[in-house]
């Protein structure tokens, strides 16, 4: 008695599915076939053109393949690749933490376990010395443009100049710190966002005279196209430190194209140039900054500030006039 209900019941629910789907596949008005047009997103009737639905997801890719050979070169799963790991980001890391997937505590032993994977993990990503030395440099990289703030793009660049120099073979005779500090040097100032020698060396582990030596040498030898850093790439970040207004950046950046169109910055710093324009800006548009202050953001003498911003008013034809 039992079993004939259950089978009863069973048949009830599997013919309520069947007559269930049979609707969803009709036309509500006309009860005609529903067909789906990809090309438009929606679902409609061949009978009567009902539009049933619309904006259906396409849930397959955005690329078209004619062949299972270029099927399987666009596919693409996972992370997406960087330069900024020596792997390009493609192998696994075993994290640190010592719980399972709910949160709980490993036991001694599962520890010691996950401990022995980690070393193992870490030798097979790095076979050989280079890969070694990849790894060290980009996380150098990674560490001096966190400590500087500096964008995203500059650290891929940097470790494209990195990768680059070391295919080149040209790290014999020179530090890893000093090449990749230099690789970071010539990336900031490429992408726009250049950063001062002293301020390279404040979070560098090299001196001042080993990172421009070594810079002069990767940009000969890779023939990179770096232009002369502009001062008005340095003045959002000056004003900001300086917590000035925008008034005052503008008042420097026209003191600035004032004395390019007279020649005024020709052989100077751009720290210094960009310094002083804050300075003289602030003055005119009587906001409380000091040499010191803007000596300070800027990591120049107080006596370049005092030089350079008079040469900056004499240039401006508003000061003139």
């Amino acid at each position: 008695m039992t079993d004939t209900k259950i089978q009863t019941y069973s048949g009830e629910t599997q013919q309520e599915k069947q007559t269930e789907t049979s609707e969803e596949e009709q036309c509500p008005e006309c009860g005609g076939r529903l067909v789906s047009d990809s090309e438009h997103a929606e679902t409609v009737c061949d009978q009567c053109g009902l539009v049933v639905e619309e904006d259906a997801i396409d849930r397959g890719p955005e690329w078209r393949a004619f062949d299972s050979a270029e099927k399987d070169q666009k596919s693409r799963v996972g992370a997406p690749t960087t330069k900024m790991m020596h792997d390009h980001g493609l192998s696994t890391n075993i994290g640190w933490q010592d719980k399972d997937a709910y949160g709980r505590a490993l036991s001694s032993r599962q520890r010691q376990k996950m401990q022995r994977l980690r070393t193992w993990n870490e030798r097979f990503r790095t076979r050989d010395s280079k890969e070694r030395n990849l790894k060290q440099a980009l996380g150098e990289i990674d560490r001096m443009a966190s400590a500087m703030g500096l964008p995203e793009n500059v650290r891929e660049t940097a470790s494209v100049i990195y990768r680059r120099a070391l295919d080149e073979d040209l790290l014999p005779g020179r530090s890893i710190e000093g090449v990749a500090t230099a690789a970071l040097y010539a990336a900031a100032r490429q992408a726009g966002t250049p950063r001062s020698l002293d301020e390279i060396s404040a979070v560098s582990r090299v001196d001042r005279m080993e990172l421009t030596r070594t810079y002069r040498y990767i940009v000969r030898q890779l023939n990179l196209e770096i232009k002369p850093a502009d001062p008005e790439s340095y003045v959002p970040r000056f004003i900001s430190d300086l917590d000035l207004s925008d008034e005052t950046e503008r008042r420097a950046r026209d003191l600035l194209g004032s004395a390019r169109e007279k020649g005024v910055h020709s052989g100077k710093s751009p720290v210094g140039l960009a310094a002083a324009s804050v300075y003289a800006a602030a003055l005119l548009t009587n906001e409380k900054v000091t040499q010191n202050d803007v000596s300070e953001v800027a990591s120049i003498s107080e006596v370049t500030i005092r030089n350079r911003y008079k040469e900056l008013l004499e240039a401006s034809d508003t000061m003139t006039a």
